[in-house]
């Protein structure tokens, strides 16, 4: 008898969309405000999820949901190094 394991599912900011976790790719804002990628998931601090599509990218960056949900403006790197991500992974 199998035991089927729970996927984890989060909300994309941008699309509403939810996907299990491994589809998305994680925001976090530290306690000092910093802003980063969290590629493995489990920084410390306030996350928030984007579908690895460049199209949520480019909405979220159009909206603003990300400096909307982490209550911090979000630097054009970070939108920047989302999309190099998304296009990397796309290439493997």
């Amino acid at each position: 008898m199998a035991v089927n394991k729970k996927v984890p599912l989060r909300k994309c900011v941008a699309t509403g969309e939810m996907l299990p976790k491994k589809e998305m790719i994680r925001v976090v804002r530290s306690k000092e405000g910093e802003v980063s990628v969290d590629v493995s998931g489990k920084k410390p601090g306030r996350g928030a999820y984007v579908s690895k599509s460049e199209q949520a990218v480019d909405l979220a960056r159009k909206k603003n949901v990300l400096g909307h949900q982490l209550d911090v403006k979000i630097p054009e790197e970070i939108y920047e190094e989302l999309i190099l991500l998304i296009r990397r992974e796309s290439i493997l």
